[in-house]
């Protein structure tokens, strides 16, 4: 059908659902609007300016973002059911036949077609402006990318991630476990299939505000080592070791690559992985590797894709857009290839999907709790985009799009030695 009303062109993009009705700031409407029913509605001609310039995930995400568009009844915190909605939808582009007249309508209806919207202060540089950071995944470039997403706000990170203050996927002792309860629970087997003990040395890359540090330390007796590129994290990580007085834990900020110190006893890289880029996976474990001694345990925690076959993340996404710059997911078996192909040995390979899903669902819980708080602190459009970006994760990691793999290795000596049982005792 040719559109003849704003809201006629926009349901025709999202493919005419019979869930979801439109309405436009110039009274048209399309679909189902009657009471109850779920109604997107376009709140001036800017909105449609979004959506023309980018007709998928960005150009409707930063329409909602700047308040141009609103779904009645819609938890901003957590708009789960909205997500789910738009994953059934076809969205597509008129075809040619039909632009004549849609170019009319939006012209009659007061859009200018020829701007292109940006919001500056949200989205992640262009490629070409991130280049003036150097390449990608460079020092100056990879500090950059951290700084956009995990400076927000350490205020905003506390009401978020709970007392925890750890932002990586929990592990779920059972049913009815809290938060805070699956994320020590999250540490604690990691430090197991560490097989940490008093005395030894623990490298912790990645450390955000320092849970993993002030757990091993805490409750293993070792000495820790924590390093992260976010100067925020490690202002507060150290606040919070000098608290609770552990003299064995220490978090630095700066570049993993900087670690000149060697002979760890063990490894443990969660939530960095994402970070490096594939290209960059065998310099990476190789550099991890290096800071073992031989019978040395690595423990590598990471965001994966379900296939091997899966499209990498685009520019054009949302998450690389808003979220992630530079983030690069692989399959659990590149993890596993790469980490034997600098010469380490894997002893164990472990999937959390299920248990991201439940950790993004209780974040998005947290944002709902403290929701005027965290606006108040970072702004309604950084809140959205968080509401946005972890409903998301939960619908994702759900329904198989992305998984949660730990995978343990040793750096095996010449001689064969892992210092590894033959039955694992951890789980």
């Amino acid at each position: 059908m040719t559109a003849r009303t704003v809201a006629q062109a926009i349901h025709h993009v999202l493919g005419e659902p019979a869930e979801l009705g439109v309405v436009a700031w110039d009274g048209s409407s399309a679909g189902d609007t009657s009471e109850g029913a779920r109604v997107m509605r376009l709140h001036g001609p800017r909105a449609i300016s979004y959506i023309a310039s980018h007709p998928g995930q960005v150009g409707f995400a930063r329409a909602y973002l700047q308040g141009d568009l609103t779904v009645d009844g819609m938890n901003e915190a957590y708009p789960y059911e909205e997500l789910a909605l738009m994953e059934g939808f076809n969205l597509q582009l008129p075809p040619l036949r039909e632009l004549p007249d849609l170019v009319r309508v939006v012209r009659e209806a007061g859009v200018r077609l020829t701007q292109l919207p940006e919001l500056p202060d949200l989205e992640t540089p262009s490629e070409l402006r991130k280049l003036a950071h150097g390449i990608r995944h460079g020092k100056r470039r990879d500090a950059e990318a951290i700084k956009h997403h995990y400076d927000v706000s350490n205020r905003f990170y506390e009401m978020l991630l709970g007392p925890s203050m750890t932002y990586t996927c929990a592990v779920w002792p059972r049913e009815d476990a809290t938060l805070e309860e699956a994320q020590a629970e999250k540490y604690d087997l990691i430090c197991r299939k560490l097989d940490l003990r008093p005395g030894m040395r623990l490298l912790d890359v990645g450390c955000g505000w320092g849970g993993m540090v002030r757990h091993a330390v805490k409750h293993y007796g070792v000495s820790a080592l924590g390093v992260t590129l976010s100067q925020a994290q490690a202002a507060w990580a150290r606040e919070k070791i000098e608290a609770e007085g552990l003299t064995g834990a220490q978090v630095r900020h700066g570049d993993y690559r900087d670690v000149t110190e060697r002979g760890f006893d063990a490894v443990s890289s969660i939530g960095l992985t994402e970070h490096i880029g594939v290209r960059n996976y065998p310099a990476y474990f190789a550099f991890l590797r290096d800071r073992l001694r031989d019978e040395g345990r690595l423990l590598n925690h990471c965001i994966t894709w379900r296939s091997p076959d899966h499209v990498p993340m685009r520019r054009g996404d949302f998450v690389p857009r808003y979220v992630f710059p530079d983030g690069e997911l692989a399959a659990s078996g590149t993890i596993v290839s790469e980490i034997e192909r600098v010469g380490l040995e894997v002893h164990h390979h472990e999937n959390f999907r299920q248990h991201y899903a439940r950790t993004c669902a209780a974040w998005c819980q947290n944002l709902s709790a403290h929701w005027d708080e965290c606006v108040a602190e970072a702004g309604l459009a950084t809140a959205r985009v968080w509401g946005l970006y972890l409903a998301g994760s939960v619908w994702n990691f759900e329904h198989n799009t992305i998984q949660l793999h730990q995978v343990l290795a040793t750096r095996t000596s010449a001689e064969g030695e892992a210092g590894y049982p033959l039955r694992a005792s951890f789980a």
